[in-house]
């Protein structure tokens, strides 16, 4: 059976990811077209590596449940920091907004390790490239809103709760996968094998204050 550095890392693969780091520039301003470089290698990992599912699922299931945790995490942060300042007299408008992020580092217990798969995950990490990745993992989360519980945040609260779209129904039915996984998974230039290893995850709070003068 191939094994997974063996179906990320073909002639045809390593040959986009040669470009992307061609065309990668942090200071670059015009990203016109440059996502479809991603999406292409999206592709052609997905279509190798989804043949053989069975052999990260453990994966699957592990980045799930500290993909879950994280944004509990922050879900927590964000009522907390709400509670203590929702209170005070600072303004007609006052908003706090929350989101997640994968690791700036490359994953470590990715199979494939290299000197270029830092500057490789920054490119596939930055928003310009991944245009639906500019909030992070999920949708914004804003206080005040609407009384969200944190089962309707992940997506737990409709029958059946798995969104595993995309995904081997048989072998993926109990899984439990969440909204933000099947954000990342189908709707952002990440390969499954780009964010299956990640176990660390960046937060980012922010408040506003609007003040009539």
């Amino acid at each position: 059976m191939n094994t997974i550095i063996d179906m990320i890392c073909d002639y045809d693969i390593k040959l986009i990811e040669e470009e992307i780091l061609l065309k990668y520039n942090k200071d670059m301003i015009n990203y016109s077209d440059c996502d479809c470089l991603l999406s292409l290698r999206k592709d052609m990992i997905n279509k190798r590596v989804l043949t053989h599912q069975e052999d990260i699922l453990t994966d699957i299931i592990t980045f799930n449940d500290v993909l879950r945790n994280a944004l509990k995490e922050m879900y927590d942060k964000i009522h907390s920091i709400w509670n203590s300042i929702k209170d005070k007299d600072w303004g007609n408008s006052m908003e706090v907004t929350a989101k997640c992020f994968l690791s700036h580092d490359y994953p470590k217990l990715h199979p494939l390790q290299d000197e270029y798969r830092q500057d490789l995950w920054e490119a596939i990490c930055d928003s310009g490239w991944n245009p639906l990745y500019e909030y992070g993992v999920n949708s914004l989360l804003t206080l005040p809103s609407k009384d969200m519980s944190f089962d309707e945040f992940i997506g737990m609260d409709c029958p059946p709760p798995n969104w595993n779209e995309g995904l081997n129904q048989e072998l993926t039915k109990d899984l439990h996968l969440i909204n933000a996984f099947h954000n990342i998974f189908s709707h952002m230039n990440f390969a499954i094998t780009d964010f299956i290893y990640v176990r660390n995850f960046e937060m980012e709070f922010n408040i506003e204050i609007t003040k009539e003068i």
